[in-house]
């Protein structure tokens, strides 16, 4: 039980990490995020509504305030970090690791978290 509080909490603070990272470059540097989607096809309108909803996703989580919201968040992470991955890896930018490592932690942060926290 230690074991998979340990690896909820680390799990969760390194998938937090990330998604702020992310929200951090959507909001303060706009202009390469806005490159990097059309680099990728992807309308540059979605910037500001995905940096939301990954805020919204965070507080969802750590707040704890619903299980079914919680498990809409995981679920939007989860899909977000895959299509993020697709995304890179299809025009070969070298950029798909920190989706794979946030696919990880989403996953590890999910199934840990569903012992460790009811």
């Amino acid at each position: 039980m230690k074991l998979k509080k340990i690896l909820f909490w680390v799990s969760t603070v390194l998938l937090t990490a990330i998604m702020l990272f992310s929200v951090y470059n959507y909001l303060f540097n706009h202009e390469m995020i806005r490159g990097f989607f059309e680099n990728m096809g992807y309308p540059t309108y979605l910037i500001y509504p995905m940096a939301t909803a990954k805020i919204l996703g965070l507080i969802t989580i750590w707040g704890n305030f619903s299980k079914w919201l919680k498990e809409w968040a995981y679920a939007g992470f989860f899909f977000n970090s895959l299509l993020a991955f697709f995304a890179h890896y299809m025009i070969s930018d070298g950029e798909h690791m920190g989706a794979v490592l946030a696919i990880l932690f989403v996953l590890t942060s999910y199934f840990s978290g569903k012992e460790v926290r009811p």
